[in-house]
């Protein structure tokens, strides 16, 4: 079964690649310039775009391809 990889619509400038899981193809997003974006572009507050991510974006169980948002871990390089 072929499943797309779902985008992410508005945060074209927080994709950061592409990874595989098994035979799915999941679109990688930057979580914390997803954050940026909606306070730049949206003009939210942090507080604001991490609430917007947690429940709008993170929420949003679309099936199988749905994307990935990384936070890095800043002790892990």
């Amino acid at each position: 079964m072929d499943v797309p990889a779902y985008l992410a619509d508005g945060f074209e400038e927080a994709l950061i690649g592409i990874g595989r899981q098994f035979n799915q193809d999941l679109a990688i997003y930057d979580y914390d310039k997803c954050v940026d974006i909606l306070m730049t572009r949206d003009g939210m507050d942090h507080d604001e775009a991490l609430e917007w991510m947690e429940y709008c974006v993170l929420g949003a169980y679309v099936g199988p391809g749905t994307p990935v948002f990384l936070e890095k871990d800043e002790n892990n390089g």
